[in-house]
């Protein structure tokens, strides 16, 4: 089974991603690049689509729903490695419920991580 997060995105319109500025390039060359992101209060800069509604991020490519994903998955800021999917570490995860509701989707339940790998595969 894929991992649900590359056809969800669904986070990645709905929240406002805000974090210190030192965590982007090019202060943090580990960061979101100085390019996707705008200046959102003294300290603190947004993943540029996320500062206002509606809220798309730019670093999000494809559907929501259907093949969402992190372009920038590597250099994500604080905020999106803290959001973790609903039961992939045993745990619910309210922020990842509501963002998926929010698009019309199902929340993820326990039993999205019990499909064996190969189960879809036929």
């Amino acid at each position: 089974m894929p991992h649900p997060c590359l056809s969800c995105g669904a986070c990645c319109a709905t929240f406002r991603v805000a974090f210190h500025w030192a965590e982007a390039q090019p202060d943090n060359p580990d960061g979101p690049p100085a390019e996707l992101v705008v200046p959102l209060r003294r300290h603190e800069l947004a993943m540029r689509g996320t500062e206002s509604a509606p809220t798309r991020c730019v670093a999000l490519a494809g559907t929501v729903g259907v093949d969402g994903h992190c372009s920038i998955y590597a250099l994500r800021p604080s905020p999106c490695r803290a959001l973790t999917p609903a039961w992939e570490d045993g745990q619910p995860s309210p922020q990842c419920d509501k963002a998926r509701v929010a698009h019309g989707l199902e929340p993820l339940t326990p039993a999205t991580w019990a499909t064996p790998p190969d189960a879809t595969a036929a």
